[in-house]
């Protein structure tokens, strides 16, 4: 199956947030991983509906850039207050709605899921997850927590094996 080595599968992951949306793009070749850029998206102050264009309009932008195949987003968590996980859940909405025109399957992975597949620890520290990122990685600076977090969910989705499945499926139809 030579074709299968040389085909790549590119992923996004995305770690919504409605102030701070993190974002990382890793090619993955078989098992191995290549980082291709992190960053995070800030939305300004301001009405709630303007950032969650900005997120949109942004994430859109991503997707023209980097033309994923695959998006890996992290799942809404219940959290302590209903008010931030409902707002957590539009920026993940808005974050989503950005990825149409991608042409590219989301899957999403609950927080605990991604720790776990990343750190070995589905209640890792933020510390941790970039530590990992960087060594899993072989970054060389420093990566934000929420670009980490979105880089960790491109990682899980790339270990749990969804990608490998897409590489052979791809490299049958080539």
């Amino acid at each position: 199956m030579r074709g299968a080595e040389s085909a790549s599968v590119r992923v996004l992951g995305i770690d919504p947030g409605s102030l701070r949306t993190g974002f990382g793009v890793l090619d993955a070749v078989g098992p191995r991983l290549t980082y291709v850029a992190s960053g995070v998206i800030r939305t300004q102050k301001g009405e709630f509906a303007d950032r969650l264009c900005e997120i949109f309009r942004c994430v859109q932008t991503l997707v023209v850039q980097y033309r994923p195949h695959e998006i890996a987003i992290e799942r809404v968590f219940v959290n302590r207050n209903p008010d931030s996980a409902l707002k957590l859940g539009q920026a993940r909405g808005a974050a989503i709605c950005g990825t149409a025109d991608a042409n590219a399957e989301v899957f999403e992975y609950a927080t605990r899921q991604i720790k776990q597949a990343v750190v070995g620890s589905g209640s890792a520290e933020k510390a941790q997850v970039q530590l990992m990122m960087r060594s899993i990685l072989k970054l060389d600076g420093p990566v934000s927590a929420d670009a980490a977090d979105a880089l960790a969910a491109a990682v899980c989705h790339a270990l749990r094996g969804r990608v490998r499945a897409s590489v052979l499926r791809s490299a049958s139809r080539g």
